[in-house]
């Protein structure tokens, strides 16, 4: 009835994250390379987190 109160799935969210640390991490890798590997370890946190969530559905 209301849209502002449904969520999203989670595994959702986790790809919107990850999406937007990937592209900040290859936007950064030129410019600033500890910055960039903070975003990297990030992305990397959070793929970890949704490779168990999609292990979990099967």
């Amino acid at each position: 009835m209301f849209s502002i109160f449904k969520t999203e799935p989670r595994e959702i969210r986790l790809q919107r994250q990850f999406d937007k640390l990937i592209s900040d991490w290859h936007r950064l890798s030129a410019i600033n390379r500890s910055r960039s590997l903070k975003k990297y370890r990030c992305a990397q946190r959070i793929l970890d987190q949704l490779n168990k969530l999609r292990q979990h559905q099967f």
